[in-house]
């Protein structure tokens, strides 16, 4: 029996051994597929004015690569019976603070992405409009609603440690990607007023432009901008250098039109983040246009027909997929619409305010902007 036992011995140390051996792959694998990075698309609603038709106050988180697929809605407010919810005016999200940021028209409110828990909800004077978040996470500019100032707040406790107050009808609010300044447009001046993220003052001004300013976005090198104008089907280039307006390019081939929201024919411009071409809302004719921004004045090369009137575009973080507020979801390459959003009752979602949230496992990894800025430097 002594031989047996000495083999079974042998077996079992042998066994032991490469047991050993194999823990620290196993672990390795098992650690490598928590890192899986997963992107989301988290789309905020009511994101427009009907919201009855859009079920109500929440966030829909959708799997980018299985088809954008609807994977949960986070709810966010409660609204009780008769009221009217509060429509949703911006989102923002940090990756590194792992937190996400909505406004209604009175308050702005902290989530944490991991618990999809509100951590705070804060009302300030004059309301909120469309914010922006800086690249580390700390420091949000708050648009009053339509009203003479920005709020500059902690974005980790929500307290106000500056007011910037430019009087321009404070609405939509773009951070440059390197953190140094913020751009601030109002629904009252042609002027775009850029804020030292430092010192929170005004340190200079672009234009002025053809009408008052609505959405906008910048390039990555925070050279040039990109602005909708009120009574243009199209768009106006500012050079944030000189503060002189450049180019008026005008959308060839379409006429203007009646159009659903906002009271603007072009509501709506985003720039790849590679900074190729630049995507244009035609509210009237339920179209996207794409322009070769590698030229200037950028040249209309292309247009796609969308579900309904766009007003808003934006982009996930690799450019791969174009974003238009009517919920349709457009492959940038193939320039072709590959999915539309749904509710979890398959309702048609659309919403102006999305953005991509990389995860690394369950931590959040790196996230998107509202806006469709430059990303080349």
């Amino acid at each position: 029996m002594r031989p047996f036992r000495s083999v079974a011995l042998t077996l079992a140390l042998t066994t032991l051994a490469l047991t050993a051996l194999a823990l620290p792959v196993l672990m390795q694998r098992l650690q490598a597929n928590s890192q899986k990075e997963t992107r989301l698309l988290y789309v905020a609603v009511p994101g427009i004015r009907n919201y009855v038709e859009y079920g109500g106050i929440g966030l829909l988180v959708y799997d980018i690569d299985n088809g954008h697929r609807l994977m949960k809605r986070i709810p966010t407010f409660e609204v009780r019976a008769g009221e009217e919810p509060e429509n949703i005016k911006g989102i923002a999200a940090s990756a590194r603070t792992g937190r996400l940021y909505l406004t209604t028209p009175k308050r702005l409110v902290s989530i944490d992405l991991a618990t999809e828990r509100i951590l705070w909800n804060r009302e300030y004077d004059g309301g909120c409009d469309r914010p922006a978040l800086s690249p580390d996470g700390t420091i949000l500019y708050v648009p009053s609603f339509e009203g003479p100032h920005w709020h500059v707040v902690n974005a980790l406790t929500g307290d106000v440690i500056a007011k910037v107050e430019p009087n321009s009808g404070a609405h939509n609010t773009v951070y440059d990607i390197d953190g140094a300044f913020v751009y601030l447009a109002g629904l009252k001046s042609p002027l775009l007023n850029v804020a030292d993220a430092r010192t929170h003052t005004i340190a200079k001004r672009v234009g002025p432009f053809g009408d008052v300013i609505r959405p906008f976005t910048v390039n990555g090198r925070q050279t040039l901008c990109f602005v909708n104008v009120n009574g243009l089907l199209g768009f106006e280039v500012g050079d944030l250098q000189t503060g002189k307006r450049l180019h008026r390019v005008e959308v060839s081939g379409y006429q203007q039109g009646p159009v659903k929201r906002h009271g603007c024919p072009s509501h709506g411009v985003a720039l790849l983040p590679d900074e190729t071409e630049l995507w244009l809302a035609d509210a009237a004719n339920d179209s996207l246009h794409i322009f070769d921004a590698t030229i200037m004045p950028p040249k209309q090369v292309a247009s796609i027909k969308l579900r309904d009137q766009p007003g808003w575009v934006t982009f996930s973080l690799d450019g791969s997929y174009a974003y238009p507020s009517t919920g349709d979801v457009i492959d940038t390459k193939t320039r072709q619409i590959v999915a539309t959003l749904e509710d979890e009752h398959g309702r048609a979602v659309q919403s102006e305010k999305m953005l991509e949230i990389v995860f690394a496992g369950d931590r959040p990894a790196r996230s998107g902007d509202q806006f469709g800025i430059g990303r080349k430097r």
